[in-house]
């Protein structure tokens, strides 16, 4: 009987087994057309041509004309960066950007590096492809996609890009040389914006699939934060067998389970799988996590919703524009400088990197059409597309930046991807990471590799 009721259990745990376990599924391939009117009968043009940033004086003298127009609201007293951007700062930025800042040399620095255009589904794709400028012998550079988000831009990864292609005149080892690939998502900087309803992160990850084939690389890396770490995430949903390995600094992944936890996470915290940094940087959560996003979240219901009547002010007025991108810049970089009168802006960043990231926004008028990505992917609510039910099972690693904007423990990231080998907690660093903290990104995304390239 002992036997009869020991295989029972046996064949019901393994049914049970079965039955739950995790499927490892993919997003299905599909295709799309997103240009304007209906698609062409004939083949598209897979062609890449060499593309160039380019500025006129007529552009500038627009620009200026419009700086000069602004209309200033004092800040209430004491207010900082409480109620937004601060005006009175605002006024030094526009000062600087009207008066000293050289579109002209930074439009130089942004052709430092072989941008590039290709169509692909409809679409003008606009990438910039760095190769290292030397390899040791014998070897060949490991290709790595790094996808920006929003309100960033393919500049974002200016100062990264010779730490990872050039490693050796950088202070690191050339263990790994990488050959770095950074596309503007469609809709931002010089990618054509879609004509159509519904382009959403799983089609911009099926455009940059095409364009890493298009290019030549039938496996490779991929990267990315913010919207970045989305599209990456579904390129390894779509083609896991592509996708060597993915790195990530940002991570979607709250979930009736992550909720759970962080509501016992203060007691219970040790037992859930939480370490003492993890409720360091989550507790009081009332203050961490819920009115955080309260204070940082108000963008996102607008752009969820109806992006294109803020937009429409914004693609307007230069000025306007620079406050509603910088403000971000600085909350988003350390929740704290909201207590200081110019946000801490240049504590982490200079004035020409900013309004370099803000211009190529202006001289494309992109800021609708980026904000639309937001409608097409979070405008139908929450975890109601597949891809946000779904498990990675690529090879992952993640940093863990402390002033990111929610701590995402290990546990919640592991729950998501459970092929995570690669945890860290960072020094320091917030949201933009690659742009903020390039060194201490680029050292991280060197250890994954290593650890992937040891199992």
């Amino acid at each position: 009987m002992w036997l009869e009721i020991l295989l029972t259990s046996v064949l019901g745990f393994a049914i049970y087994w079965f039955i739950s376990r995790d499927k490892e599924e993919t997003l299905p391939l599909e295709d799309g057309w997103w240009g304007p009117g209906t698609r062409p009968t004939g083949r598209e043009d897979e062609s890449i041509h060499p593309f160039k940033v380019e500025t006129s004086d007529e552009e500038i003298h627009d620009l200026h004309q419009r700086i000069d127009k602004f209309r200033f609201t004092p800040p209430l007293e004491d207010s900082c960066f409480h109620y937004g951007f601060n005006s009175n700062y605002l006024k030094k930025v526009i000062s600087y950007w009207r008066n000293e800042f050289n579109w002209k040399k930074q439009v130089e620095i942004l052709n430092r590096y072989p941008h590039f255009k290709t169509k692909i589904e409809g679409l003008d794709i606009h990438f910039i492809h760095v190769k290292p400028p030397q390899l040791p012998a014998g070897r060949t550079p490991k290709p790595l996609l790094m996808v920006h988000g929003w309100p960033g831009s393919f500049y974002e990864f200016y100062k990264i890009i010779p730490l990872l292609t050039d490693p050796k005149n950088h202070g690191l080892s050339d263990e790994h040389v990488f050959e770095v690939i950074c596309p503007s998502i469609p809709g931002y900087g010089f990618s054509e914006a879609s004509s159509k309803k519904g382009f959403n992160s799983v089609a911009t990850a099926r455009i940059f699939y095409k364009l890493m084939l298009r290019l030549g690389f039938q496996e490779f890396y991929i990267q990315g934060g913010d919207w970045g770490a989305l599209i990456c995430t579904n390129m390894a949903q779509l083609v896991p067998s592509h996708v060597k390995g993915l790195h990530l600094n940002m991570a979607l992944v709250l979930s009736n389970f992550s909720t759970l936890t962080l509501l016992l996470g203060r007691r219970f915290g040790r037992f859930l799988g939480y370490t003492e940094r993890d409720v360091e940087l989550l507790y009081p959560v009332k203050e961490k996590v819920f009115y955080s996003l309260m204070r940082e979240s108000g963008y996102m219901h607008i752009q969820c919703t109806k992006p294109d009547t803020v937009g429409s002010a914004l693609n307007d007025s230069p000025v306007g524009l620079a406050a509603y991108i910088l403000e971000k810049f600085s909350t988003w970089t350390n929740t704290e400088f909201r207590y200081l009168e110019d946000g801490g802006l240049e504590r982490k960043f200079s004035l020409d990197d900013l309004l370099t990231n803000v211009m190529l926004y202006w001289t494309t008028a992109t800021i609708v059409s980026s904000q639309r990505f937001y409608k097409e992917n979070l405008g139908q609510g929450w975890m109601t597309q597949k891809h946000e039910r779904m498990k990675v099972y690529v090879p992952t690693g993640f940093s863990a930046f402390p002033s990111e904007l929610i701590h995402t423990p290990e546990k919640w990231v592991r729950f998501k991807y459970p092929k995570l080998i690669s945890y860290s907690y960072m020094a320091r660093g917030g949201h933009f990471a690659a742009f903020e903290e390039p060194e201490l990104l680029a050292r991280d995304i060197r250890k994954f590799l290593s650890v992937l390239e040891q199992q």
